[in-house]
């Protein structure tokens, strides 16, 4: 996952069982948790007191403070990468304007029509793709303005199937 503190210091982490890995590198340390929000960490001799101050809803933005020093930390995983390269990034902050294909396929069903109000998730077209049906949902709410594809299309990657008003 990438992770950008103070909206400048941008950092690929992984984390598993008992590695944490920065910029391709594996960092040993000991934490122990003191409390739900706050941990001590030992990493290279040093002491840290590590306390999370605020969480935004589903954790993609935390606020945490490190001995006395408040960092803004963003983390994006790979769904976000994902949502960004199917041109949804914007979904949850800003009106969506268009609906691209997230793979070359076959559109097998169109379950709207242009004027449609649809929900955040409702489902919007089937496209076939490698022998499989997907169902492509809504990445939020808004007003079908116009779908550029019809029953037996077929779409390339990042071909945009709907416009939304």
């Amino acid at each position: 996952m990438k992770v950008k503190v103070n909206e400048q210091y941008n950092f690929e982490v992984a984390v598993s069982a008992n590695t944490l890995t920065v910029d391709g590198q594996a960092l040993e340390m000991d934490a122990k948790t003191l409390s739900g929000t706050t941990q001590h960490i030992i990493y290279q001799h040093k002491s840290y007191n590590v306390e999370v101050l605020e969480r935004e809803e589903g954790g993609k933005q935390v606020s945490i403070r490190v001995n006395g020093n408040i960092y803004q930390v963003e983390v994006e995983d790979q769904y976000d990468e994902l949502l960004k390269q199917l041109g949804m990034d914007n979904a949850a902050g800003t009106k969506v304007q268009e609906l691209k294909a997230p793979m070359p396929g076959l559109v097998l069903q169109l379950m709207v029509a242009e004027g449609q109000e649809v929900n955040k998730g409702d489902s919007l077209l089937v496209l076939e793709a490698m022998k499989m049906e997907n169902i492509i949902k809504s990445p939020a709410t808004g007003t079908v303005k116009r779908i550029l594809v019809q029953k037996g299309d077929k779409v390339e990657k990042n071909g945009i199937l709907i416009q939304f008003a």
